[in-house]
């Protein structure tokens, strides 16, 4: 099976993306979904207090882990907009093919605007600023299920 891991600036398309390759009983780890999760419907879906945060990080942490002793049976989507290069080397250690999902900056500011609270804008800048575009993959469609090595 495949570790997948998804990168790309806020707002890109990421979660959507493994929404469209997924299958049922693959594993998808994702940080935004499993914000939403732990806390109560009906706050903003971007814009967490610091304690459900900090709970989100812990257990997306516990899911990676168990999620990659898992990999070899299953397909497994890590989401992970900035993952340094060290963290990327792990999961590179561990099979993983590297999908970047980047619209292109104009795309993803207007979705931010529209669609994020303002500090997600100002991450997405510093995404592009930062040139994560230029070291990592893109995938050919959204509609493409052929994840990119890197």
């Amino acid at each position: 099976m495949t570790l997948y891991l998804v990168t790309g600036p806020p707002a890109a398309g990421k979660s959507t993306w493994v929404r469209e390759q997924a299958q049922h009983g693959d594993i998808t780890i994702d940080y935004d979904a499993l914000a939403s999760a732990l806390t109560p419907a009906g706050g903003a879906p971007h814009d967490h207090p610091v304690h459900v945060k900090a709970v989100t990080k812990a257990a997306r942490q516990a899911a990676i882990d168990t999620a990659l002793t898992l990999a070899d049976e299953h397909d497994v989507y890590v989401i992970h907009s900035t993952p340094s290069a060290r963290l990327v080397q792990h999961y590179l250690d561990h099979g993983a093919q590297v999908v970047t999902i980047d619209p292109g900056q104009a795309v993803v500011l207007e979705r931010c605007r529209q669609e994020r609270p303002w500090r997600i804008g100002q991450a997405a800048k510093q995404w592009y600023r930062d040139g994560h575009a230029s070291k990592l993959p893109v995938a050919p469609s959204k509609h493409d299920s052929v994840a990119m090595d890197w």
